[in-house]
């Protein structure tokens, strides 16, 4: 037996205020786990994410490696986590490393000089781009919802109106 994954969302906010007041409460959670290997060695940003989780959750922040070995260790089948990723290649990592999921949520990427606006919360780059494909590819939602109540729209559908698919 696994962990039950309610939402795996790509947010390179991370903890924010839509993540703690809509999803965790729409979802019913009892972990928020930010799953990336940069985080995970930056003490100062693992202790904001820490003291930003709402009262009654609790947050844990792990590299890729370690999110894998959780999931598949009936241990911690009891958790129903949020998980948060910075980017879009985590998120492909942890699928390809065995985490099953339906969907993923794509809240916020935010934009640099090596990425292209797709949606007014949504940048992307070529590393983005290929792991949207490949779960594209897998038939794992694309999901663009800011908080619950959103309307759906497809992530997918606003690549290719941009020419990069």
């Amino acid at each position: 037996m696994t962990m039950d994954i309610r939402l795996l969302r790509i947010d390179s906010r991370l903890i924010h205020g839509q993540v703690t007041t809509n999803w965790a409460k729409a979802i019913k959670v009892n972990r928020i786990l930010v799953v990336s290997d940069r985080v995970a060695k930056d003490l100062t940003r693992r202790t904001l994410i820490i003291q930003a989780t709402p009262p009654g959750i609790r947050a844990n922040v792990v590299t890729v490696e370690k999110m894998i070995r959780l999931y598949h260790d009936p241990r911690f089948s009891f958790l129903k986590p949020m998980i948060l990723v910075e980017d879009a290649v985590d998120a492909r990592c942890l699928v390809e490393g065995g985490v099953r999921i339906d969907s993923v949520n794509i809240g916020a990427i935010s934009f640099d000089t090596t990425r292209v606006m797709v949606t007014d919360a949504i940048a992307v780059n070529e590393d983005d781009v290929a792991a949207f494909k490949w779960f594209h590819e897998r038939g794992i939602k694309l999901d663009v919802r800011k908080v619950s109540n959103d309307s759906s729209k497809n992530l997918w559908k606003s690549l290719s109106e941009k020419g990069l698919v």
